[in-house]
């Protein structure tokens, strides 16, 4: 059945409101001292004129579709990332009414969050699965291929009318599923995730490996021939179309965040107490090589007693990063764990710098990397290296300086905050912050997202509100919440 909606409700809506408010003014004009029953006779013409023009903007509402959700991280908790980002645009989607599948590893308290978000979950099990599992790289290479067994045995019984890759792990999936299942497929890369293992040390990513992996992801979407393609960046649009897939099908969406985990501080950090500069992520090979090293090591040198503050998982690139650090005199250092993505805003608070000293590679270019964003919505001073897709936006940014790809010009960036007065830069923080608000919340973002993919749908001519219920599973088959393990 077409549903069918009033675009604007004759009470509430605002713009109604307004248009009933110019049409009382000018009532009252025409019937100045008529008294009252002159005009409450006007006020029924503009109630009959508000209901009349209400009438006529009436539209047909869009068809509820059945995704296919596939990503190869837990889909919650996030730990950040593209995994922060798949929650939000779930959200949006069963927000519109869509029926949304989701594919994913194993999780904890799976039907309370299929309840949470009202979604159906379809759950691998083989194996643990994460950025923080054991054997992570070789479980992704296997990942694809079970992947693409789960969706196709689910599409058995459940017609789906797209399919939505998470990453370029899931995508590999999805775009075998294009053929086998003759559904749209739009793929989401939210980075280039082999672009990264340029910086990997060359005995765990060989160049020539890394060369062909690199290459066999850009050509993904004109390979599979897919309907859509979602990318993090404008860098990383023009890699997609440089590799043969047409650039009016791309659609940059950028990279945002959760603006109410991340306020805008409203104190300072205490000025008697050592500056903190701080990072946080994944804390991976790209965050912690050489340019980190060299800057903190410059900057321990010149204003002993700064803290370095780590923001997440001790992984074995921080680990093997401290061990090398130790050898810094005077260097001091936090680490706090994993910590869950709502609660990362906390450990900003009190930071004097926020760095980011990424490594450059062509993964880190595409990168709109999460962690400028937070720094400048949360008001902390940014150091950054000159990253294509972040210079593209921030370039301009009075809360955001850039280095060259050089640990000590990085450092000397650094030293740059802590020595100038906060007042200089307060009312540039508050300016800058509200502009990642406005436009980098995921929720702006995740709506154009869902636009791009139900757009995409339309084109291909699936959607159709006749959803063919003989192939529907019941929620028996899933569970009592939506579950198939």
């Amino acid at each position: 059945m077409v549903l069918y909606q009033l675009s604007y409700d004759p009470i509430r809506d605002d713009r109604n409101l307004k248009f009933r408010r110019r049409l009382s003014k000018l009532f009252r004009l025409n019937y100045a001292g008529n008294g009252w029953r002159r005009l409450k006779e006007a006020e029924n013409v503009i109630e009959a004129a508000g209901q009349m023009w209400l009438a006529s903007r009436v539209t047909q509402t869009k068809p509820s579709l059945r995704l296919a959700f596939l990503t190869h991280e837990p889909f919650y908790p996030p730990s950040g990332g593209g995994s922060a980002e798949a929650v939000y645009l779930v959200e949006e989607m069963v927000r519109r009414g869509h029926e949304v599948h989701v594919f994913c590893p194993q999780i904890t308290d799976a039907e309370h969050v299929s309840k949470q978000f009202g979604i159906r979950l379809h759950l691998f099990n083989r194996w643990p699965m994460g950025r923080y599992a054991r054997l992570r790289n070789f479980k992704y290479l296997a990942y694809p291929f079970f992947l693409e067994r789960m969706v196709a045995e689910a599409a058995r019984t459940t017609k789906f009318d797209v399919l939505v890759s998470q990453h370029a792990i899931s995508a590999v999936a999805a775009g075998g599923l294009k053929r086998k299942l003759g559904v749209p497929v739009v793929m989401n890369f939210p980075d280039l995730l082999t672009g990264f293992m340029e910086t990997w040390p060359s005995h765990a990513a060989p160049r020539f490996l890394v060369s062909a992996l690199i290459r066999y992801e850009l050509s993904l979407p004109a390979r599979r021939g897919v309907d859509g393609v979602l990318a993090i960046s404008d860098h990383l649009a023009g890699l997609f179309a440089a590799h043969g897939y047409p650039r009016e099908n791309i659609l940059p969406i950028y990279y945002g965040f959760a603006a109410e985990h991340f306020p805008l501080r409203t104190q300072l950090p205490e000025a008697g107490k050592p500056p903190v500069v701080v990072m946080h992520g994944s804390l991976d090979f790209h965050h912690l090589g050489d340019i980190a090293f060299h800057a903190m090591q410059h900057v321990t040198q010149v204003r002993p007693g700064v803290v370095f503050r780590f923001v997440g998982q001790r992984t074995g690139a921080l680990e093997t990063f401290l061990r090398r650090a130790e050898t810094i005199a005077n260097f001091r250092f936090e680490s706090t764990g994993f910590v869950p993505y709502a609660e990362v805003g906390k450990h900003l608070a009190d930071a004097s710098v926020g760095m980011v000293p990424y490594e450059e590679s062509i993964g880190t270019h595409c990168a709109f990397v999460a962690k400028v964003v937070e720094y400048v919505a949360s008001g902390v001073p940014t150091v950054c290296t000159p990253l294509k897709s972040i210079q593209g936006y921030f370039g301009q940014d009075p809360m955001v300086r850039f280095s060259r790809f050089d640990g000590a010009d990085l450092g000397e960036r650094i030293l740059s905050w802590l020595d100038e007065r906060p007042l200089n830069w307060q009312v540039g923080a508050a300016k800058s912050a509200a502009r990642v608000r406005a436009e980098l919340d995921w929720g702006p973002l995740c709506r154009k997202a869902v636009d791009f993919i139900e757009m995409k749908s339309a084109e291909c001519g699936v959607g159709s509100a006749e959803k063919k219920t003989a192939n529907q599973p019941s929620l028996r088959s899933y569970g009592s919440a939506g579950i198939e393990r």
